[in-house]
């Protein structure tokens, strides 16, 4: 097998991102590379991007459907919209995307190297590497049909793509990071993601280098009609042999599930526990130029939390990432609709906090950083609603935040009985 840091299952959706929550996600993802490339560099966000587990909460933090295949793709449409006008800035490009989007990949390459002055044509070849190594190298049964390729100015990159099973409506994400890359035919995965599916074909493992040479040798002996001949009487003589169950490793694996709601064992209480202290003991008091933005309040910062988790959180704050759809809900309902009042409040205090960085005025980077240190110090200890108590909330408020999803605008809730009669 490659090598893997992680693999997930992911269910297979259709539909397509509402442009309110498509604009939103542009802008609010554009913000959150500003804040990694500021404090941590160009580099650790390619290394973010490599993370299947970061990729898949950076995408529910936006508000997508949490656990679905459709992350994959809003997400690296968001980053190529978003960080397009602030490509002479940072320095990263985004490349490809889906269908069309992905066959015109090395072209966007050529291009862009011609402008800032790296080797696009061998980006490209390495383009095209990629997508045939998982669609021909690695047999899983998924067909490709999305590649993102997001490089940096001094030829740096990372490589997401997605395949689908249709007939098991599932989805396999497959990740690459060219540092450290040596070779595209030993074990040159950063991760890949997706359900075991039986038996896998792997020619890009290096313990496939025999094989790989066994076969060559073979078709130059035989000739292709030799080899169908020769394979035919095999497959025509070998009984068939048991599937031999498939060997990973003791790795990560995050499994999505099918269902739509976000429930209890989907998230780890203690870390959103941890965010909602943080937010109500640190945000008055350690948030005032924050909360000077007209309309910020306690759910703001509480949203506030979840985005500087997705900043500055270390690889293995990510194993929940239905836990990031609590800050912006889902486009679907599901945790509960999107807040889209709140979500505008998150823009606007992250692009003031970019903004005033850019011109070296770090306090409110450093107040959202003091946020997530005290988030995790508190997690320990914070007591806090169950989360059936905390969505309950969540949606009862939802119309007096803005709260919208595919299916329109939320209503005030019914009146009791009670409030009738007074």
């Amino acid at each position: 097998m490659t090598r893997r840091s992680g693999s997930a299952d992911l269910p297979l959706h259709g539909g397509r991102v509402p442009r309110w929550l498509a604009d939103r996600m542009t802008r609010l993802g554009a913000l959150i590379a500003q804040a990694i490339v500021h404090e941590y560099g160009r580099d650790e966000f390619l290394r973010r991007l490599a993370h299947p587990f970061w990729f898949q909460s950076f995408g529910a933090v936006m508000g997508m459907d949490w656990h679905s295949s459709g992350i994959t793709t809003s997400v690296i449409g968001a980053l190529k919209r978003g960080l397009a006008p602030l490509a002479g800035e940072l320095g990263i490009h985004v490349c490809g995307g889906r269908g069309r989007h992905s066959r015109a990949t090395p072209s966007e390459l050529v291009a862009i190297g011609e402008a800032v002055g790296f080797d696009g044509a061998a980006l490209a070849r390495s383009s095209r590497l990629v997508a045939k190594v998982d669609s021909a190298a690695v047999q899983d049964g998924f067909d490709l049909y999305l590649h993102g390729f997001i490089v940096s100015d001094d030829g740096r990159w990372v490589v997401v793509q997605q395949g689908m099973n249709g007939a098991r409506r599932q989805a396999r994400r497959y990740h690459w990071l060219s540092e450290h890359l040596e070779s595209f035919l030993d074990d040159p995965h950063a991760a890949v993601d997706g359900p075991a599916q039986g038996r896998i074909v792997n020619l890009a493992d290096r313990r496939a280098r025999a094989s790989r040479t066994a076969q060559l040798e073979l078709l130059a002996t035989l000739g292709p009609d030799g080899v169908a001949r020769e394979f035919a009487r095999i497959e025509g003589a070998a009984a068939p042999a048991p599937e031999a169950p498939l060997q990973l490793g003791l790795l990560p694996h995050l499994s999505m599930p099918d269902h739509h709601d976000v429930r209890a064992g989907d998230v780890v209480i203690r870390r959103l526990h941890g965010a909602l202290a943080a937010a109500a003991e640190n945000g008055p008091r350690d948030f005032v130029e924050l909360l000077q933005v007209p309309g910020v309040g306690a759910r703001t910062v509480r949203a506030l939390a979840m985005v500087a988790e997705v900043v500055h959180g270390t690889p293995c704050r990510f194993s929940d990432p239905a836990r990031f759809s609590l800050a912006h809900g889902g486009k679907d309902r599901h945790p509960f609709p999107v807040p889209t009042r709140v979500y505008d409040h998150t823009i606007g205090v992250l692009k003031s906090a970019v903004q005033n960085a850019r011109l070296g005025r770090d306090e409110e980077l450093a107040a959202l950083r003091r946020l997530d240190a005290q988030a995790r110090r508190l997690e320990r200890h914070a007591r806090g609603p169950s989360l059936e108590a905390h969505l309950a909330a969540e949606r009862h408020l939802s119309h007096a935040y803005g709260g919208r999803s595919v299916f329109g605008w939320e209503k005030p809730p019914a009146k009791t009985s009670t409030e009738r009669a007074g």
